[in-house]
């Protein structure tokens, strides 16, 4: 989707693939979000080993996207980190 300002907010989904959609929405939905506040970068790290993990060729991570359906948003606020802002958005109002 876009933000306020037309920066990206991105959204991954990461999923062991099958050709069974009733299969696929019997999965359970896991949702991570990072970046709300623009401060938090160690989330940035967290949220990208995160990622690194799940789309990674161990057998606990292939077991994690067979039963899963994970959907990722890397960065909520990007506004925020883009123009400096420390716990507003870009509308300058306060974040929660």
């Amino acid at each position: 989707c876009k933000t306020l300002s037309g920066n990206n907010c991105d959204l991954l989904t990461i999923t062991e693939p099958t050709a069974s959609t009733v299969e696929l929405r019997k999965r359970r939905g896991v949702v991570v979000t990072a970046r709300v506040h623009p401060g938090e970068t160690c989330a940035s790290y967290i949220s990208q080993s995160i990622i690194n993990f799940l789309t990674g060729h161990s057998k606990e991570a292939r077991e994690l996207r067979t039963k899963f359906v994970f959907k990722i948003v890397p960065m909520l606020n990007p506004d925020g980190v883009i123009n400096g802002n420390y716990r507003t958005r870009y509308a300058r109002r306060m974040s929660l």
